[in-house]
């Protein structure tokens, strides 16, 4: 999901409709022991330890990142969230145009290796450091493993505290599906969860996004989600 940063001229949204309320701290599930309560503080309190999240595709750093500057909000500071892949080429003028006390950069990965945007980043980590202010950097892989092209940017990553994430494991799938469904008022039996790990997939992207187009079909058909009702939805294409 791409959200607009908070930038001059930018219009303001409403909080529930820049971070969709099912992406929160109190709602990610299989994060690291004392991950949640690090990443609230750095929302909530000034001053607190900057964080790099690092962790693979289905994750959860964007939930996180998201969830993160919901959480800043909700305790009355600016927070900005910018994927980066979209600022690639151009991350000076994006990062210029932020004016939040919490920034969630989100896929490092994207820029790494274009000099002026690793060059851009940099002036924006100093210039957030004098003003006292936030940032969660959230990438693929650590600083190290990044395919950095200037080593003071890479020496600045590597002062934040790091947290990895790693995939879920199918427990750990089938608790955000349920969480997930009882959050939409949807009822979702054990053996639909199984049938969908089995037939669908694992990537948890994948799954949520099926996760609605299944909550819209069965409000629409007002029918209960079993097995053969998510045969016939999903045999229908």
């Amino acid at each position: 999901m791409s959200v607009p940063p908070n930038g001059a001229g930018t219009p303001q949204l409403p909080l529930a409709l820049r971070y969709p309320p099912e992406q929160r701290l109190e709602s990610y599930i299989g994060g690291p022991a004392g991950a949640l309560e690090q990443l609230r503080g750095l929302a909530r309190e000034p001053g607190t330890d900057w964080v790099y999240l690092e962790g693979p595709a289905g994750a959860g750093k964007t939930h996180l990142g998201l969830a993160v500057c919901a959480e800043a909000e909700g305790a009355g500071r600016r927070a900005a969230y910018l994927p980066l892949r979209a600022a690639r080429g151009r991350l000076r003028e994006a990062l210029e145009a932020q004016e939040a006390d919490v920034v969630a950069l989100d896929g490092l990965e994207a820029v790494a290796g274009e000099r002026d945007d690793e060059v851009a980043l940099f002036d924006f980590h100093n210039r957030m450091r004098a003003a006292g202010n936030a940032v969660l950097y959230l990438a693929a892989a650590a600083p190290q493993a990044l395919p950095l092209v200037l080593p003071d940017l890479r020496s600045r990553l590597g002062q934040c505290t790091r947290i990895a994430l790693h995939p879920l494991d199918d427990e750990g799938r089938r608790a955000v599906l349920r969480d997930r469904a009882r959050r939409r008022g949807l009822v979702l039996e054990e053996a639909a969860i199984d049938w969908l790990l089995t037939r669908t997939g694992r990537d948890m992207g994948h799954l949520l996004a099926l996760l609605e187009r299944i909550d819209r079909a069965s409000l629409a058909a007002q029918r209960r989600v079993t097995v053969p009702f998510l045969r016939g939805l999903l045999d229908a294409g």
